[in-house]
């Protein structure tokens, strides 16, 4: 792993871990990372769900897909936002320097870590509920994932060794 750079890039649902287990695997895998989330913040000088507000769901994944396009996955750890699987061309580019790893975690885990859906910045239609979004997304997560780990169970420093095992 070390030696071809190749990143790692973590997909899933808000609350599955993401950006708590990515700075773990930076740090163990001496890789950069970069949360997208934290980056269309920085870029947009404004909170995620202030930037959903003013952009909707489909503009904020459309700013997220730039985002992406413009990092460089090789040598990087990438916790991606939850939405990232909606876009094909980003998905592509990720793939094409780093593997993806799916961090899943079953709805009621999620539903008990995530107290703030509707002022998380959380992409998704007007009016869709949590487990609504959790169905659509799975298929998509499925698809895109070359790695599934399950987050059902265990503290990050367990999904961080789960992941450094399936490597």
């Amino acid at each position: 792993m070390a030696a071809s750079r190749a990143g790692l890039t973590l997909i899933g649902m808000p609350g599955a871990g993401k950006s708590t287990v990515g700075v773990l695997l930076s740090k163990r895998l001496a890789l950069d990372f970069v949360d997208s989330d934290l980056a269309i913040q920085v870029r947009e000088g404004k909170p995620l769900q202030q930037v959903l507000d003013e952009r909707g769901y489909l503009g904020f994944r459309a700013l997220e897909e730039q985002v992406l396009l413009a990092l460089e996955p090789r040598g990087t750890v990438i916790a991606t936002g939850g939405s990232v699987v909606y876009s094909e061309a980003a998905m592509r580019h990720l793939r094409a320097g780093s593997r993806i790893v799916w961090l899943d975690a079953p709805l009621e885990a999620l539903r008990a870590r995530i107290r703030d859906y509707d002022s998380r910045g959380i992409s998704r239609r007007p009016e869709q509920t949590f487990a609504e979004l959790f169905a659509e997304r799975q298929a998509l997560y499925a698809r895109y994932a070359e790695l599934r780990i399950d987050c059902a169970r265990g503290t990050q420093e367990d999904v961080l060794e789960r992941v450094i095992a399936a490597l």
